[in-house]
């Protein structure tokens, strides 16, 4: 029985927004707390969620929840993806979704409500990568949370890609649908989520995904997927970055989420003492406490509780 999450209207502030990214438009949803007065600043948080995801899935039910705890929050769509600007449409670039960070970064800092000394940033699952790279290489994001964070390398994406053989697979794929979109401007693609299409980017039952009362919505797109995604996909190694990030990072995991060696590994790696790494006991096996963390009630009030304390007290 799945427990949801359901925003309540009546305790925060939303405002749809828009800033710029490289000359692209995008758009996000700000999130103020119930205690907002005018005048006065606040710490801010950008909420990150998953690849393929849009602003009104796991990102902004975050952001809606941290700014319940005080914090001003932005959930936004990437470039690419949802009422965001950007073409290919549905292209998973991680080196854009990074710049993406870097630049709503910008825009809150252009807010004279937010406290320009007190950003951070919270990501989950996939979008944890993206974060904790960006957090790297811009020390304005004074704090980071990840929650069953998605952190891979070479040797573990053949693990759910068909081994080496399937991953450069995929990689030669991508790379055939950049040069034909580059020579006719024809975009190649494939379903994003399917339960009968090995080919899908995700295959298998995974009810998040799959399910219209929790991610399955309307604004996200099932069925699009750009092939041109696997190579810049497959090829990402966040590993690195861990030994570049200063910045004060606690991190949410369990043996039920993905891949638990890595985000233990690049916990180790990071570059700071002032880190915490939360293990949680659990009966799921991976990953099924992954999609978990992304609506349930139990898993999210965790976070958003651990999170909020963290960010509290760093930022």
């Amino acid at each position: 029985m799945y427990q949801f999450l359901i925003y309540q209207k009546n305790t925060t502030t939303m405002k749809n927004i828009n800033f710029k990214s490289e000359g692209l438009n995008l758009v996000g949803n700000l999130f103020y707390p119930e205690n907002y007065e005018e005048g006065k600043t606040y710490p801010a948080i950008i909420s990150v969620g998953s690849w393929t995801t849009v602003k009104e899935q796991m990102a902004g039910l975050y952001a809606k929840k941290f700014a319940e705890k005080g914090f001003i929050t932005l959930a936004f769509d990437f470039r690419n993806f949802g009422e965001s600007e950007g073409s290919p449409r549905f292209w998973e670039s991680p080196t854009t979704k990074v710049e993406d960070i870097r630049n709503a970064v910008s825009y809150l800092e252009t807010l004279p409500e937010v406290d320009n000394t007190k950003i951070g940033a919270f990501a989950v699952c996939a979008g944890s990568m993206y974060t904790l790279m960006a957090a790297a290489q811009d020390k304005r994001i004074k704090s980071v949370v990840t929650a069953a964070s998605w952190l891979h390398d070479a040797e573990a994406v053949k693990l759910f890609y068909g081994g080496e053989e399937g991953v450069q697979e995929k990689i030669s794929a991508a790379r055939a649908a950049k040069k034909k979109f580059a020579e006719d401007g024809e975009v190649e693609y494939i379903e994003t989520i399917s339960t009968t299409n090995t080919a899908a980017a995700m295959y298998g039952e995974y009810d998040y995904y799959l399910n219209p009362e929790r991610g399955g919505i309307k604004e996200w797109s099932n069925d699009k997927f750009a092939v041109m995604s696997w190579e810049d996909w497959l090829t990402l190694d966040p590993m690195p970055f861990a030994e570049k990030l200063t910045a004060p990072t606690l991190m949410i995991h369990s043996d039920g989420c993905v891949l638990p060696q890595y985000t233990k590994n690049f916990f180790e790696k990071i570059d700071t003492s002032d880190k915490e790494l939360i293990w949680l006991d659990t009966d799921l096996g991976s990953p099924m406490q992954q999609f978990n963390f992304y609506d349930q009630e139990e898993e999210v009030t965790l976070a958003v509780e651990k999170g909020a304390a963290w960010f509290g007290e760093k930022l």
